[in-house]
């Protein structure tokens, strides 16, 4: 094991242990997963943070989440979700209104512009996923998913 890593990092020295190698290979790999995400994103003039936004107002259509619900449910950490939704809302994407009984609150709606264009991005997005799956059995996935979580999970 650690070959495809070794030739990818351009390292010929062993690991220091398994576990250097396991994180390292996570890393190359989320970022493998990332790029690839990103790139599908900027052909609808997305970033990933911004699609993630998207897909959880999508979640909650009709309705919306005031910023700090949307910050929460985000798939990795972002410092401005005021930024990220107010571009979103620059593009027709997402609509915000005040909730009356707190006006320093204001609640983010995907607009039907912003669910034309997730359902547009769907087919991409899912070839993402197709891709994935050729490369990494059901199984595996399963066991991947099992492997990330004891990772992240009861923090």
């Amino acid at each position: 094991m650690g070959e495809a890593l070794k030739r990818r990092i351009k390292q010929t020295a062993d690991f220091e242990n398994p576990a250097q190698e396991a994180m390292l290979n996570l890393i190359v790999a989320a970022d493998y997963v990332h790029t690839r995400l990103e790139k599908v994103c900027l052909k609808f003039g997305l970033t990933r943070p911004q699609y993630n936004v998207l897909r959880i107002l999508r979640g909650a259509h009709p309705g919306g989440h005031p910023r700090s619900e949307i910050g929460a449910r985000l798939l990795a950490s972002a410092p401005d979700v005021t930024r990220l939704v107010d571009r979103l809302e620059a593009q027709g994407l997402v609509e915000r209104a005040r909730v009356e009984e707190d006006r320093r609150l204001s609640i983010a709606r995907i607009t039907r512009k912003g669910l034309r264009l997730l359902k547009e991005m769907h087919p991409h997005i899912a070839e993402e996923h197709e891709s994935f799956s050729r490369k990494v059995p059901r199984k595996d996935c399963v066991e991947l998913s099992r492997i990330c979580e004891a990772i992240y999970g009861e923090e």
